[in-house]
């Protein structure tokens, strides 16, 4: 069968092109959520990143700041693109997954990550032992990022 046919068949949906809409969006959500930091950042106190935790770890220590500062830059766009990718792949056979505008993307992200799997590799402190300050911020850079992917990702998923 053509593609075209199949994309008839399928409703027009496509893995492949809704997880490169998605990566994008992801890239996209990623400088939202990096300036929303600048303005309202989650750690004052001089905190590692997790990145820069993750970075560390990985290596097995060692690394210089400058080494540290590029792998911590690099675990942190990887992250925002592949999980725009998962998202973008996602909305495209389930289109409620992009419900508030991709906000409710950026909620689901942000606990998934800060409130479980960041805590439970030793990268971030407890959720009962985070401050306001930290929950907060990391919901706003986190809902920022999911609303900046929706609406990348829909533009990009429209032109393909």
């Amino acid at each position: 069968m053509s593609d075209e046919v199949v994309g008839k068949i399928s409703g027009g949906r496509s893995l492949t092109k809704g997880m490169l809409a998605g990566l994008i969006g992801g890239l996209a959500g990623t400088v939202a959520k990096t300036v929303a930091e600048k303005f309202y950042p989650p750690r004052v106190q001089g905190q590692p990143e997790p990145p820069a935790e993750l970075a560390e770890k990985m290596a097995g220590g060692g690394l210089s700041k400058a080494q540290e500062h590029v792998a911590a830059e690099s675990i942190h766009w990887f992250f925002g693109a592949a999980a725009g990718a998962a998202y973008g792949g996602l909305v495209e056979y389930y289109p409620a997954a992009s419900s508030k505008e991709g906000a409710s993307f950026g909620i689901a992200l942000a606990t998934l990550t800060h409130e479980g799997a960041l805590p439970a590799m030793g990268l971030a402190a407890a959720p009962d032992d985070q401050t306001p300050r930290e929950h907060t911020s990391e919901m706003t850079s986190h809902i920022a990022y999911g609303v900046v992917t929706e609406i990348v990702r829909s533009f990009v998923r429209k032109m393909l």
